[in-house]
């Protein structure tokens, strides 16, 4: 049986926006809160990925990094699949989406979920793209992510996800919008927000 825990990915440095993304006001509440939203109802119980003392305020558990040096969202989801390893009953998976995606799928979890086995890593495509912080990892990534970090691997997601058993779902455009905008500057804001209209 797959049992699913989510994590919201928030511990960017957010510098090509140059303020935090997590807590931009978006169709009228906080990014942050857009995607805890848009996700808890796809798994069981939520966590928040974030290095800064901001985001203490959300009801769901807040996970910094278990290695230092802000390492990215490797880093994030490493924090993540060990915190979901304590939960009790165990989660099978993690769903990882990000902060600034305020568009994702309601049944990415499900498609994703569809090939997903011990071993695998699922992740999104869309318009031939591959989105690797929309992915569905096992919980036993947690030791062997600890032991390739420990090791000196690399840092880069898609990197890493390359060297394991991974499979790809790929999402249709719909209206023209791509499910996976995400917003990394106030350019990709002010497109988004056109998409509401």
């Amino acid at each position: 049986m797959t049992v699913i825990a989510g994590l919201v990915l928030a511990g960017g440095k957010s510098s090509r926006m140059g303020q935090d993304k997590a807590g931009l006001e978006f169709d009228g509440q906080t990014l942050l809160a857009r995607a805890v939203a848009r996700l808890a109802p796809q798994v069981t119980t939520v966590a928040v990925s974030a290095n800064m003392p901001g985001h203490s305020g959300t009801e769901f558990p807040v996970l910094a990094d278990t290695i230092s040096g802000h390492q990215g969202p490797l880093a994030g989801i490493l924090a993540g699949l060990e915190w979901a390893a304590t939960l009790k009953p165990a989660p099978t998976h993690l769903a990882v989406v990000p902060v600034d995606a305020p568009f994702f799928p309601d049944n990415l979890v499900a498609r994703l979920a569809a090939h997903a086995d011990e071993n695998t890593i699922c992740l999104a495509e869309s318009c031939g793209k591959n989105h690797p912080v929309f992915s569905l990892w096992p919980v036993r990534y947690a030791e062997l992510l600890h032991i390739h970090f420990a090791a000196g691997g690399t840092r880069k997601l898609m990197d890493y996800v390359e060297t394991c058993h991974h499979w790809i779902v790929d999402f249709p455009v719909a209206d023209g919008l791509d499910p996976f905008l995400n917003i990394n500057t106030k350019d990709d804001f002010e497109t988004a927000q056109k998409h509401l209209a």
